[in-house]
C-alpha cells in the first residue's frame, strides 16, 4: 500500500510554558548568543554543490563584513555548548568554515559547519525555529530509542547536533545488496525501527530523512537506522503514515524484509524491541511522565487528526481506551500502555504513567 506524501508545510507551534518548564528542568533551555532570526540577517547566497558536482537544496549565505567577526564568535560558542556544556577553552582552535541555508521543508535550517585547524576534520550543528511537536520528537527519541541527542533551545531558537549516517534513499542505492552487510541484520533493525516509530507515533519516515548506521564488528557489520527529521511528531491522523514500511520511498526495504524474515522472526524483533522501549521508559518514568503531562496539554496537531487516528489505534490494539484520549499526547501515553498490558508475570515493568490520570 502507496501512502500519500504528509502535507509539506506542516504548522509550527509555539512551546507553551509546560514544555518550557521540562526544558529548563532538563537543561535543554539555554541562554544562547545565537539566535534563528539573527542568522537571517545574511547579505548573500550562492548555491552549494555536492561532492558528486550536482547542486543541493543548501545555499552557502554570507553576512556583512562588520558582523562577521562577533558571528563566528558566537557560533563557536554554541557549538561548545552542545559538545562540552559551553566550555570554549577546549575549542579555540576551531573555526567557522560555512553557514548554509536551506529553504526546502517545514523548519528552513541553518547548517554550521565547524572545521579543526590543526587536523581539518569537520563537524556540523543546525539552527532551526523551534517547533514544539519537533521538540517533542526529539526528547522522545532521546527517552525511548536507544540513541542520545544533543540539543538546545533559547526561546524561539532550536540548535541540534548532526546525526551521522547514511540517509536511507543512498543506502538504498549502494549499500542494501552489499555481500559484505548481513541481510538478516538489516531486515531485523528495518523491524524494530518501524516499531519504535509507530509506538511512539513519529511520522513521514521516508527514506531520506532517516539514516542508516554501519557499525564494523568481528563477525560482520552491526545496523543501527536512526531517525533524523522529528517535524512530523504526533501529527497526521492516518494510522500508516507512522508505519515506515508503507512508504513508496520505503518499498525496497519491505521487501527486503519480505525477502529474508518469516512471520515468527518479525515479530520476535518486534516484540524485542517494545520491550526494550518499556525498559528505556522504566529508567526514565518521572522524565518520560513529565513530558506526556506537558505533550498532553498542548494542541500539536489538529482536534481531527486526534479523533481520526484514535479510532484506528483502537481498532489496531483492540483497547477501547484510546477512544478516551483528547490529544496526540495521550495518544502516545496510550501506545505505550498498550504493548506494556501485553507483559505479565515475572517480566512485567510496572509504570504509573500509563495507569494513572493525568495531573
Amino acid at each position: 500500500m502507496d501512502l500519500p506524501r504528509p502535507q509539506m508545510k506542516k504548522p509550527s507551534f509555539p512551546i507553551g510554558d509546560n514544555l518550557r518548564s521540562y526544558l529548563r528542568r532538563y537543561r535543554r533551555e539555554r541562554t544562547l548568543p545565537i539566535t534563528y532570526e539573527r542568522l537571517r540577517g545574511f547579505t548573500e547566497t550562492a548555491p552549494l554543490v555536492g561532492m558528486d558536482g550536482k547542486p543541493t537544496l543548501w545555499e552557502s549565505v554570507v553576512y556583512d563584513r562588520l558582523e562577521m567577526e562577533s558571528l563566528n564568535e558566537d557560533l563557536k560558542q554554541v557549538y561548545a555548548s552542545i559538545r562540552v556544556d559551553g566550555d570554549l577553552s577546549v575549542m579555540r582552535h576551531l573555526y567557522v568554515d560555512r553557514v548554509d541555508f536551506c529553504a526546502f521543508g517545514n523548519s528552513a535550517p541553518f547548517r554550521i559547519r565547524i572545521v579543526n585547524a590543526f587536523n581539518e576534520n569537520a563537524d556540523y550543528y543546525y539552527v532551526k525555529r523551534a517547533d514544539a511537536s519537533r521538540v517533542y520528537g526529539l526528547e522522545l527519541e532521546h527517552v525511548l530509542s536507544p540513541n542520545r541527542l544533543n540539543y538546545l533551545t533559547c526561546g524561539s531558537t532550536l540548535v541540534e547536533e548532526h546525526i551521522a549516517g547514511l540517509p536511507g534513499d543512498i543506502f538504498i542505492q549502494r549499500w542494501l545488496d552489499n555481500p559484505e552487510l548481513r541481510p538478516i541484520r538489516i531486515a531485523k533493525e528495518l523491524v524494530k525501527f518501524n516499531e519504535r516509530c509507530f509506538v511512539r507515533l513519529l511520522g513521514d519516515m521516508r527514506s531520506y530523512n532517516f539514516v542508516v548506521v554501519v557499525t564494523p564488528d568481528f563477525e560482520g557489520a552491526q545496523i543501527r537506522i536512526r531517525a533524523m527529521d522529528f517535524d512530523q511528531q504526533s501529527y497526521e491522523g492516518r494510522m500508516n503514515l507512522y508505519r515506515p514500511q508503507f512508504f513508496k520511498d520505503n518499498q525496497p526495504f519491505a521487501l527486503f524484509c519480505i525477502q529474508h524474515l518469516n512471520v515468527e522472526s518479525a515479530q520476535q524483533y518486534q516484540r524485542e524491541e517494545q520491550v526494550l522501549m518499556l525498559q528505556r521508559a522504566s529508567l526514565s518514568e518521572e522524565r518520560l511522565a513529565m513530558l506526556l503531562a506537558a505533550m498532553s496539554e498542548d494542541a500539536i496537531a489538529p482536534q481531527e487528526n486526534v479523533y481520526s487516528l484514535r479510532e484506528a489505534l483502537a481498532e489496531h490494539y483492540q483497547r477501547s481506551e484510546f477512544l478516551k484520549c483528547e490529544s496526540m499526547g495521550e495518544l502516545v501515553r496510550q501506545s505505550l500502555a498498550a504493548i506494556q498490558v501485553r507483559m505479565t508475570g515475572k517480566g512485567r515493568i510496572e509504570m504509573a504513567m500509563f495507569s494513572n490520570p493525568l495531573p
